[in-house]
């Protein structure tokens, strides 16, 4: 008997899409032995190059031009991709999609961003007869992530839920799961065991994460903290950013026992263990993260659009608060230093209040859409 094969489709503009895209196939495996699953970003997969180009020209614009993007953002914030942009999307990066689908034969689709949404929603107005399902990856839900062709959205919150009705969704289309995270992040690991293994001091630990995305560039940012490396351990990751990581690492300020600088690591789940406190940027996938692991979490400058519809989930609920200005930070990491146990304790009623969430929401979602 042949496995069911499960398909995930995601694009590189920021890494969540496709962690989720890789968690979903994990917990997938995880409750069957009997299915197969293949991740693909799929403009990358197809045209490499030109993809790597758009990627680049993104994030210069989110990062140098956010204004720009929130405009962009809110202008098509109630519209589904126009029939112009699918086709450019079909034409420059998609052509072959239907050959790469026919050739895998997957029992169902699984798309963990907008684009390959679209494309794929383009080939069943086309004739293919897949099964599509949509995991929206923010606290929100931009119309670009919408399509009639899709056939089950799993969404973060009841509040996308009903934006999706609003726009005309079938509520039987729609199914309330939270945003899927690696199954590490729903464990706890023995934070005594990783200060030993990673070398650190118990101490008040702050994680700084989102080097890509232009906070570790804030040289003011960075001095505020500097200011606290007696008393603070501070773990600045800066993920796929070799260029960040190897100027500070020329920086004689951040040669200092208790900072620690981290380039990608496939650990980050045991980092936010072994920290008291986060400070990052507020994507969808390390805010959920954060949330796993019941850590309180500063959010620094979000993207206007989806970031800051994360930040206002995040900061209603209590798991986290918008870093305003240096005050934020000052407020925090006094706590960190004068009231540590305080700190600890909302960090335990912040794990309790994730417990409350199922993380196998989303794939038992997918499991049923496979029995179908």
């Amino acid at each position: 008997m042949r496995k069911k094969r499960v398909l995930l489709l995601s694009e590189g503009f920021g890494a969540g899409h496709t962690q989720a895209a890789h968690a979903l196939a994990v917990g997938l495996r995880m409750l069957s032995p009997d299915i197969q699953t293949r991740v693909l970003e799929l403009g990358t997969f197809l045209h490499p190059t030109l993809a790597s180009w758009i990627l680049t020209a993104y994030r210069k614009t989110v990062t140098t031009q956010p204004k720009l993007y929130g405009l962009m953002y809110r202008y098509q914030y109630k519209r589904s991709l126009n029939r112009f942009t699918q086709l450019a999307l079909h034409r420059i990066f998609y052509a072959h999609a239907a050959e790469v689908i026919q050739q895998l034969r997957p029992d169902t689709i699984v798309c963990t961003h907008p684009f390959p949404n679209a494309v794929i929603s383009r080939l069943k107005r086309s004739g293919l007869n897949v099964p599509l399902c949509t995991v929206i990856t923010d606290y929100d839900a931009h119309g670009t992530w919408v399509s009639r062709e899709v056939n089950k959205y799993l969404v973060s919150t009841s509040d996308v839920r009903e934006k999706l009705l609003n726009r005309g969704i079938s509520s039987d289309a729609i199914e309330v799961t939270g945003i899927p995270v690696h199954p590490n992040f729903w464990e706890q690991n023995n934070r005594d065991e990783l200060r030993t293994r990673f070398q650190l001091k118990a101490m008040p630990t702050v994680l700084v994460m989102g080097g890509g995305w232009g906070l570790i560039n804030n040289e003011e940012f960075l001095q505020y903290m500097m200011d606290w490396r007696e008393q603070i351990q501070l773990i600045l990751c800066m993920g796929n950013n070799e260029k960040a990581l190897q100027l500070l690492s020329a920086d004689k300020r951040f040669h200092h026992e208790n900072i620690r600088l981290l380039g990608f690591t496939r650990e980050v789940d045991k980092w936010m263990d072994i920290a008291d406190l986060l400070i990052t940027k507020p994507g969808g996938m390390t805010c959920t993260e954060g949330l796993a692991k019941g850590i309180p979490m500063l959010f620094y400058k979000p993207i206007p659009g989806q970031e800051e519809e994360n930040v206002q989930y995040f900061t209603q609920h209590g798991f986290g608060e918008q870093i305003k200005s240096a005050e934020t930070i000052d407020h925090w990491f006094k706590l960190l230093v004068d009231q540590y146990p305080e700190v600890q304790e909302r960090r335990a009623y912040l794990h309790k209040q994730a417990n409350s969430y199922k993380p196998a929401d989303c794939t038992n979602a997918i499991m049923e859409m496979l029995l179908q």
